[in-house]
C-alpha cells in the first residue's frame, strides 16, 4: 500500500511542476507572437487554454493584463498541498 501512496505522490508532484512549468512558457510565447503561431507555441496554447480560459472568464477585467497564470499557478501549488496532505494521511506515509 505504501507503494501506491508513493506512486500516487509522485505522479502529483511531477503533473504540479509541470502544468506551471507550461503556463510560464505561455507567458513568455505570448510576449514574443512570432514563436506563438508556430507549432510549439500552438501545442503549449492547447495544453494551458482549459486551465486559463475558466479562470480568465471568472477575473474582473484588467485592461490589458491577463492574471489569470497568476492566480492558476497559485490555486495550483494550493491544489498539490493538498493533494500531499492527503495521499499522506490517506497512505499513512511521514510527513
Amino acid at each position: 500500500m505504501e507503494f501506491v501512496g508513493e506512486t500516487l505522490l509522485t505522479t502529483t508532484s511531477l503533473l504540479f511542476t509541470i502544468l506551471p512549468l507550461l503556463i510560464l512558457a505561455r507567458v513568455i510565447l505570448s510576449w514574443l507572437p512570432q514563436y506563438r503561431y508556430s507549432q510549439f507555441g500552438e501545442i503549449i496554447f492547447s495544453l494551458t487554454e482549459p486551465i486559463l480560459g475558466p479562470i480568465r472568464s471568472r477575473l474582473p477585467q484588467a485592461g490589458m493584463m491577463d492574471f489569470s497564470p497568476m492566480v492558476a499557478i497559485f490555486v495550483m501549488i494550493a491544489l498539490q498541498w493538498i493533494f500531499d496532505a492527503v495521499i499522506r494521511a490517506v497512505f499513512g506515509l511521514d510527513f
